[in-house]
Protein backbone atom coordinates (compact mmCIF):
# COMPACT_ATOMS: atom_id res chain seq x y z
CA UNK A 1 0.00 0.00 0.00
CA UNK A 2 2.96 1.91 0.72
CA UNK A 3 4.10 1.57 -2.95
CA UNK A 4 1.41 2.65 -4.39
CA UNK A 5 0.78 5.70 -2.90
CA UNK A 6 4.57 6.55 -3.53
CA UNK A 7 4.02 6.22 -7.08
CA UNK A 8 0.90 8.28 -6.90
CA UNK A 9 2.78 11.13 -5.45
CA UNK A 10 5.67 10.64 -7.98
CA UNK A 11 3.21 10.51 -10.84
CA UNK A 12 0.77 12.98 -10.26
CA UNK A 13 3.02 15.62 -9.42
CA UNK A 14 5.44 17.54 -12.02
CA UNK A 15 9.21 17.76 -12.01
CA UNK A 16 8.92 21.75 -11.66
CA UNK A 17 6.34 23.56 -11.11
CA UNK A 18 3.95 23.92 -14.05
CA UNK A 19 1.61 27.15 -14.62
CA UNK A 20 3.18 30.57 -13.68
CA UNK A 21 6.82 29.23 -13.96
CA UNK A 22 6.91 26.44 -16.66
CA UNK A 23 10.47 26.34 -16.97
CA UNK A 24 12.73 24.62 -14.73
CA UNK A 25 14.86 27.06 -12.31
CA UNK A 26 12.11 30.13 -13.10
CA UNK A 27 13.02 32.50 -12.95
CA UNK A 28 16.79 32.75 -13.48
CA UNK A 29 19.51 34.87 -13.25
CA UNK A 30 22.12 35.58 -15.37
CA UNK A 31 25.25 37.19 -14.68
CA UNK A 32 27.59 38.39 -17.32
CA UNK A 33 31.09 40.25 -16.04
CA UNK A 34 32.04 40.91 -20.04
CA UNK A 35 28.73 43.05 -20.58
CA UNK A 36 28.15 44.18 -17.00
CA UNK A 37 24.71 43.26 -17.07
CA UNK A 38 22.37 41.11 -15.63
CA UNK A 39 19.40 39.12 -17.38
CA UNK A 40 16.41 38.26 -15.43
CA UNK A 41 14.46 35.23 -17.44
CA UNK A 42 11.28 34.26 -16.38
CA UNK A 43 8.21 32.67 -18.35
CA UNK A 44 10.97 31.44 -20.99
CA UNK A 45 12.21 35.19 -22.19
CA UNK A 46 14.70 37.64 -20.82
CA UNK A 47 12.08 40.13 -19.16
CA UNK A 48 14.52 42.79 -18.21
CA UNK A 49 18.53 43.68 -18.45
CA UNK A 50 20.22 45.35 -15.37
CA UNK A 51 23.80 47.68 -16.13
CA UNK A 52 25.72 46.22 -13.03
CA UNK A 53 29.68 46.94 -11.37
CA UNK A 54 31.41 43.48 -11.03
CA UNK A 55 34.69 42.95 -9.24
CA UNK A 56 38.11 44.96 -9.79
CA UNK A 57 39.91 41.79 -10.62
CA UNK A 58 37.97 39.38 -12.66
CA UNK A 59 38.48 36.94 -9.95
CA UNK A 60 37.06 38.96 -7.05
CA UNK A 61 33.36 37.98 -8.42
CA UNK A 62 33.07 34.23 -8.54
CA UNK A 63 31.98 32.49 -11.52
CA UNK A 64 29.21 29.29 -11.58
CA UNK A 65 25.84 28.49 -10.64
CA UNK A 66 24.30 29.70 -7.29
CA UNK A 67 21.38 30.16 -5.34
CA UNK A 68 20.21 32.83 -3.73
CA UNK A 69 19.88 32.29 0.33
CA UNK A 70 19.41 35.06 1.68
CA UNK A 71 17.25 38.28 0.87
CA UNK A 72 17.66 41.88 3.31
CA UNK A 73 15.60 45.08 3.10
CA UNK A 74 17.88 48.34 4.28
CA UNK A 75 20.77 45.86 4.83
CA UNK A 76 23.18 46.59 7.82
CA UNK A 77 26.69 46.86 6.81
CA UNK A 78 29.21 44.38 9.39
CA UNK A 79 32.71 45.45 7.53
CA UNK A 80 32.14 48.93 9.02
CA UNK A 81 29.06 48.83 11.10
CA UNK A 82 26.92 51.07 9.44
CA UNK A 83 23.20 50.48 10.04
CA UNK A 84 20.71 50.18 7.13
CA UNK A 85 19.13 53.24 5.48
CA UNK A 86 22.51 54.71 5.99
CA UNK A 87 23.74 57.25 3.28
CA UNK A 88 26.97 56.06 3.99
CA UNK A 89 26.24 52.23 3.85
CA UNK A 90 27.86 51.02 0.37
CA UNK A 91 25.03 48.11 0.39
CA UNK A 92 22.28 50.63 -0.41
CA UNK A 93 18.57 49.69 -0.28
CA UNK A 94 18.40 45.78 -0.63
CA UNK A 95 20.98 42.89 -0.54
CA UNK A 96 20.40 39.55 -1.93
CA UNK A 97 22.86 36.73 -0.90
CA UNK A 98 23.93 34.15 -2.25
CA UNK A 99 26.19 31.09 -1.86
CA UNK A 100 29.13 31.39 -3.63
CA UNK A 101 32.24 29.85 -2.30
CA UNK A 102 30.15 27.52 0.09
CA UNK A 103 29.47 30.67 1.96
CA UNK A 104 25.93 31.42 3.70
CA UNK A 105 24.62 34.53 1.44
CA UNK A 106 26.33 37.58 3.71
CA UNK A 107 29.87 37.31 1.84
CA UNK A 108 28.44 37.47 -1.89
CA UNK A 109 25.18 39.11 -3.06
CA UNK A 110 23.53 41.46 -5.54
CA UNK A 111 23.09 44.64 -3.86
CA UNK A 112 22.18 48.69 -4.25
CA UNK A 113 24.71 51.19 -3.71
CA UNK A 114 25.63 54.41 -2.45
CA UNK A 115 28.04 55.01 -5.38
CA UNK A 116 25.90 54.78 -8.43
CA UNK A 117 28.46 55.97 -10.87
CA UNK A 118 30.00 52.59 -10.03
CA UNK A 119 27.62 51.23 -12.04
CA UNK A 120 28.72 49.51 -15.71
CA UNK A 121 32.12 49.39 -14.17
CA UNK A 122 34.86 46.87 -12.47
CA UNK A 123 34.73 48.48 -9.01
CA UNK A 124 33.40 45.91 -6.60
CA UNK A 125 35.23 43.62 -4.34
CA UNK A 126 33.04 40.55 -5.16
CA UNK A 127 29.86 41.23 -5.19
CA UNK A 128 27.35 42.52 -7.79
CA UNK A 129 25.89 46.22 -7.35
CA UNK A 130 22.60 47.48 -9.21
CA UNK A 131 21.51 50.83 -9.42
CA UNK A 132 19.28 51.64 -6.16
CA UNK A 133 15.73 52.23 -7.20
CA UNK A 134 16.25 48.68 -9.92
CA UNK A 135 17.30 46.92 -6.37
CA UNK A 136 14.37 47.50 -5.01
CA UNK A 137 12.13 46.52 -8.37
CA UNK A 138 14.65 43.15 -8.68
CA UNK A 139 14.29 42.12 -4.97
CA UNK A 140 10.58 41.87 -5.54
CA UNK A 141 10.78 39.46 -8.71
CA UNK A 142 13.18 37.10 -7.24
CA UNK A 143 13.03 34.99 -4.19
CA UNK A 144 14.71 32.67 -2.14
CA UNK A 145 15.94 29.89 -3.90
CA UNK A 146 16.49 31.15 -7.04
CA UNK A 147 19.44 30.09 -9.07
CA UNK A 148 22.10 32.35 -10.30
CA UNK A 149 24.22 31.77 -13.23
CA UNK A 150 27.74 34.24 -12.73
CA UNK A 151 30.12 34.18 -16.14
CA UNK A 152 32.51 36.13 -18.24
CA UNK A 153 31.46 35.40 -21.51
CA UNK A 154 31.21 36.84 -24.99
CA UNK A 155 27.76 35.04 -25.91
CA UNK A 156 24.66 36.55 -26.07
CA UNK A 157 22.16 36.48 -22.97
CA UNK A 158 19.69 34.38 -25.30
CA UNK A 159 22.84 31.92 -25.78
CA UNK A 160 23.56 31.49 -22.38
CA UNK A 161 20.00 30.83 -21.03
CA UNK A 162 19.13 28.51 -23.70
CA UNK A 163 22.01 26.68 -22.42
CA UNK A 164 21.41 26.82 -19.15
CA UNK A 165 18.13 25.61 -19.83
CA UNK A 166 15.77 28.70 -18.84
CA UNK A 167 15.01 29.23 -22.44
CA UNK A 168 13.60 27.27 -25.00
CA UNK A 169 15.44 25.91 -27.90
CA UNK A 170 13.91 26.72 -31.21
CA UNK A 171 14.47 24.48 -33.77
CA UNK A 172 16.61 25.26 -36.85
CA UNK A 173 13.97 25.26 -40.08
CA UNK A 174 16.52 25.68 -42.40
CA UNK A 175 17.52 22.48 -43.54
Amino acid sequence: MKLFFAALIVLSHPAWPIGTHPYPGDPYIIINKEKNQLALIENGSIQKLYSIATGKLPELTPEGEFTIVVKAEKPYYRKKSIPGGDPKNPLGARWIGFDAGETDGRIYGIHGTNNENSIGKYETLGCIRMHNNEVIEFYQKVAIGTKIFVTKSKKSFDTLAKEKGALPFQEDQSH
